[in-house]
């Protein structure tokens, strides 16, 4: 096969002399200056002559910003194969995603053993670099459940845990020469390294063959395996031209789509890539487009991870250069939400509502479920699923100011609420919208808001005015008071039923900077004191919105954290309104400040962490001091919960009649979490407590916890929007039932 479709990459080979560091870290910087791709170093590591190929790797990167960097090659039989793959990875993430791996299987095998190395045969060089390739990978695949396991002759894992990922895809290419390692190369491998001065005239198309043969038999493709080729200065200096007649048929006739230049002269060097790499480009270029390439596009490996039920051939094309399969790279930053792992068969990443329209067209045409994901942080869990489609709105983030006057904001469902917070600082404008500034519009502005402003101004959904919507068949439609009203009534407070949403107007608040005041209590009667944190905060100013955590510390003692945020820079009115609250409890800490809202409105860690947060429980109360308040009391007193957050909203949000939106629990005040301790089970005296939730922090969703989201005239309208919208239930966490 003389071309496999690879682009076409050049390399400089630079020998790591300790003689002269500061020469050899330059020569890498000039590379990366003329253009050259990647930079490579010989590893040795018994040479003393030469500086560590590792440290000098590290250094090197810190000191370079475009180039990749590489071995050329690893002395595996020195180089701990899981360490080796951690090592790799740390600085693929530090620098950027700029890491690629070369091995060997060792050479000069008494210098090997004088370092405390094993001497081994051919074969059996062979055999342990194939165990190294497994557990290097094994490592590298953090999304795989459970420890990694090989049980290798010269090379094994013992369970050990996987990770991290590295920030792309590293390529393993292997240096060889022989059968059995070029058989290697087309089994697992990535690329193949010889150098060109150890060939023989007809050595790189046998090797081709070697290689092509074993990768078909592997159920893999040829072109699978890049081919790499160090090349030298020899004893005659050859002229650009000589040097171009020498390379063009080793790229076009050999397949050769990496060439890497052995050289430590700046000089050579720059000639190199001023005459020569230009010329070469520019003729494989013709000559592909005269006849084009194989091309290079997903691997078999990556093709071998692909869903059933999911037609990726079909995938329209405006979607296709930015889905992202099981098998790619990038798989891993987007397959999980925050608190929840998933493993879908494709994510699809529109940028704007044509697209978000045709991949629900598309999504709803497969074999398998699919969820619109916005910002990917609920805990409810319905951001990812299992071999399904996740329509990723992420990219649709814009955050517009419509009308100053009217405060009317337009934000793309993909924004983060952080983002909108900062853009809308500068307007000075605000709109309440949760406590964590990586929750991403979509879920929250479609299901509720309960915020930091929450008493002031209401529930988020509150202040949505219109709204943009995909429906299931992906027609596209607007929803307003005046446009398809009863859609509009089900997008606030039930939006994932009925659409997929891409954009909301919002009213905004005239606010800029706000009081914050946090105060940790030490609890001594749960129940107790939740009841009167309840009656606090109902006789407190409207303004003034707490947030509170109660939490067990190592010794059994319960802890309660507030943080208290006064709407407004009033400061005297602020603190008349937040001293009550010192007086609940014995304070362990306490601090207050004015601040931007903005600043409030902080991430939380990676969007993307797949944390595995246990099951929460949810529940909406009128009061703290009603049945289930005190049941969840008692059982952070008994050791049965680690976690209780209350999110308090009695006031504007009351002012709100129940019909007006899908969210009809106006009589409730507080919304409560619970996460159980480790063993605990707390589900069926929750579940007896509880009357009413919502819906977003709800992880078991049953026809039971459904009733509670939705009472029942507000369920049996849901039921109609929806027979309208999404007559064949494509939509939605679960059925809303007959």
């Amino acid at each position: 096969m003389p071309d496999y479709g690879h682009d076409l990459r050049f390399g400089t080979f630079i020998t790591p002399q300790n003689t002269a560091p500061d020469q050899v870290v330059g020569l890498a910087q000039l590379s990366e200056q003329l253009g050259y791709d990647l930079v490579t170093f010989q590893d040795h590591p018994y040479q003393p002559a030469f500086l560590d190929t590792w440290t000098l790797l590290s250094y090197v990167a810190a000191r370079t910003e475009r180039v990749h960097l590489a071995p050329n090659v690893l002395n595996l039989p020195l180089r701990n194969p899981a360490v080796t793959a951690r090592s790799v990875a740390s600085l693929d993430l530090l620098s950027g995603g700029r890491i690629d791996l070369a091995l060997g299987a060792g050479a000069f095998w008494e210098a090997i053993e004088a370092m405390g190395g094993p001497r081994l045969s051919p074969g059996q060089s062979v055999k342990a670099l194939s165990e190294a390739v497994e557990v290097i990978r094994g490592i590298w695949s953090p999304e795989e459940r459970g420890g990694l396991f090989v049980k290798g002759e010269f090379h094994s894992a013992h369970g050990a845990k996987r990770g991290p990922a590295p920030a792309h895809d590293v390529p393993i290419w292997l240096g060889a020469y022989k059968p059995r390692m070029l058989r290697l190369i087309g089994e697992k491998a990535d690329g193949w390294l010889p150098s060109q001065s150890y060939l023989q005239p007809g050595d790189l198309a046998r090797g081709n063959t070697v290689i092509d043969d074993a990768a078909v038999a592997a159920g893999r493709a040829p072109e699978d395996v890049r081919r790499l080729l160090n090349i030298a200065v020899g004893r005659e200096v050859l002229s650009p031209q000589e040097w171009i007649d020498q390379l063009l048929p080793l790229a076009l006739v050999d397949g050769i789509s990496t060439f890497i230049l052995a050289s430590d002269d700046p000089r050579g060097l720059e000639e190199f890539a001023e005459e020569v790499i230009p010329v070469l480009r520019e003729e494989v270029a013709a000559e592909r487009s005269a006849a084009p390439a194989a091309g290079a596009g997903r691997s078999t490996r990556a093709l071998s991870r692909r869903a059933p039920g999911i037609d990726y051939d079909a995938i329209p094309e405006a979607l296709a250069a930015d889905a992202v399969e099981p098998g790619d790279p990038t798989y891993a930053r987007v397959r999980h939400s925050y608190v929840h792992r998933g493993s879908p068969g494709l994510v699809l990443r529109p940028a704007d509502t044509d697209q978000v329209a045709e991949a629900v067209a598309y999504a709803r045409r497969q074999q398998v479920p699919f969820v619109a994901r916005s910002g990917g942080h609920g805990i409810g869990g319905r951001s990812t699923n299992d071999g399904g489609i996740v329509v990723d709105l992420g990219r649709l983030d814009t955050v517009e100011v419509l009308d100053r006057e009217r405060r009317l904001v337009r934000v793309g469902a993909g924004a983060r609420w952080r983002e909108v917070a900062r853009a809308l600082s500068s307007h000075g404008l605000a709109i309440s919208s949760g406590d964590s500034g990586d929750v991403g519009v979509g879920g929250l502005g479609t299901s509720g808001g309960i915020g930091f402003l929450a008493r002031s101004y209401g529930l988020t959904i509150d202040h949505v005015v219109g709204a943009d919507v995909v429906l299931a068949d992906g027609t596209v439609v607007r929803a307003d008071a005046e446009h398809h009203p009863d859609l509009f009534w089900a997008v606030r407070g039930a939006g994932e039923y009925v659409g997929v949403v891409t954009s909301l107007d919002i009213e905004a608040m005239e606010l800029s900077d706000i009081v914050l005041a946090v105060i940790v209590h030490q609890v001594d009667d749960t129940a107790d004191y939740l009841t009167r944190l309840g009656a606090l905060t109902e006789a407190s100013p409207r303004p003034l919105t707490p947030f509170t955590t109660l939490f067990p510390s190592d010794d059994g003692q319960t802890y309660a954290r507030i943080m208290l945020v006064w709407a407004g820079d009033e400061t005297e009115a602020a603190v008349g309104a937040i001293e009550p609250f010192l007086h609940l409890a014995p304070v362990v800490q306490q601090q207050a400040q004015v601040t931007p809202y903005k600043g409030i409105i902080r991430s939380t860690g990676d969007p993307a962490a797949g944390h595995r947060q246990p099951p929460t429980r949810s529940a909406l109360v009128a009061d703290l001091g009603d049945g289930l308040a005190r049941t969840a009391g008692r059982m952070m007193d008994e050791g049965r919960l680690q976690l209780i957050q209350i999110r308090a909203f009695p006031g504007a949000a009351g002012d709100v009649a129940p019909e007006a939106t899908a969210f009809a629990h106006r009589d409730r005040a507080y919304s409560l979490i619970a996460i159980a301790a480790a063993g605990a089970s707390v589900d069926e005296e929750w579940d007896a407590a509880v009357d009413a939730l919502y819906g977003n922090f709800e992880t078991v969703v049953t026809p039971e916890t459904l009733a509670k989201t939705f009472p029942s005239e507000t369920l049996a309208r849901l039921r109609d929007v929806k027979a309208v919208y999404d007559p064949d239930s494509v939509l939605g966490r679960t059925s809303l039932g007959e």
